[in-house]
């Protein structure tokens, strides 16, 4: 009798069981529909860019939309030979521009998050609300004012003036406090005190090593932000040997309405500005996820 309490028992809570888990991979189908949604949303653009890019210019507007065409390789011939090769100025520019700038902006914001998160001094609270406030403020609104700052001090239609604003960014700051705050511990800091290292030397041999993943993303953030920037060249730049892919490219769109067969080559050339991109994020998260794993080791 007991067996058959028992049995029934264990039939019950089995039963129970199979029920929740097939209510909880219910329950997550749910979010993981949604999310493969977001992506087609995301991704479907993408696929239309380099399905276009593939046709000639009398099979763009013929086919259909999803259909592959045979204009590649000649697209991609005279978007390199367009202006003796001005696709190339542009994306050399553009490569200055996001490189450079992503790079100062993840030194600035890496050494002013770090000072913030570990430094106790008059004015710091003041500073970092100050930051958060500067994050609420959109880019539009500072590029005006900017193109007058820099013209005054005659740093307009130069390079300087598409990279010195890229530098100090507020949300790139307060992520690296962010992640200064958690990732380096107070008594490491002492203990390296204690052994008579300088503040400089904690901060470029302890600080820095630690802050790599947080740097990586900032870096991530900067570079596509720059990248993708539109506004702030077409404001700053008048001379189009200066101008970056999105400039650049805006420009054959404009010369697209009285020459129909620049479409092919303004396809052509997005498509070619967004491989950096996929390209560097690819290879970045590689060294991500590999500082994420050994600063949890160490």
């Amino acid at each position: 009798m007991t067996a058959a309490v028992g049995k029934g028992t264990t039939g019950t809570t089995t039963h129970r069981r199979r029920t929740r888990a097939n209510a909880g991979r219910s329950a997550g189908l749910v979010p993981t529909a949604l999310l493969f949604i977001g992506a087609i949303y995301c991704l479907f653009p993408v696929a239309w860019v380099l399905i276009a890019a593939t046709k000639s210019p009398s099979e763009l507007f013929s086919t259909s939309t999803l259909s592959f065409g045979t204009g590649f390789l000649d697209n991609l011939t005279q978007l390199f030979a367009y202006r003796d090769g001005v696709f190339w100025l542009w994306a050399g520019n553009t490569l200055i521009y996001a490189g450079g700038g992503a790079l100062l902006s993840t030194a600035v914001s890496a050494v002013s998050g770090y000072t913030l998160a570990k430094y106790r001094f008059p004015g710091r609270d003041v500073i970092f609300n100050l930051l958060i406030g500067g994050i609420l403020v959109p880019a539009v609104v500072l590029a005006i004012p900017q193109y007058l700052l820099f013209s005054k001090i005659g740093l307009a239609d130069s390079h300087w003036a598409v990279l010195l604003p890229q530098i100090l960014h507020p949300y790139s700051i307060y992520l690296a406090r962010i992640y200064a705050a958690a990732a380096i511990p107070d008594s490491l800091l002492e203990a390296g005190r204690i052994d008579g290292a300088g503040e400089w030397r904690l901060m470029s041999r302890v600080a820095m090593p630690l802050m790599v993943p947080g740097m990586v993303t900032i870096f991530l953030f900067q570079f596509v932000a720059i990248w993708n920037n539109f506004l702030l060249p077409f404001i700053m730049l008048g001379d189009d040997g200066k101008f970056p892919l999105t400039v650049g490219l805006y420009t054959l769109l404009a010369a697209g309405a009285n020459q129909p067969s620049l479409y092919n080559l303004i396809l052509m050339g997005a498509f070619l500005s967004i491989v950096p991109l996929i390209a560097l994020f690819l290879t970045m998260q590689r060294y991500w996820k590999t500082d994420l794993s050994s600063g949890a080791v160490k």
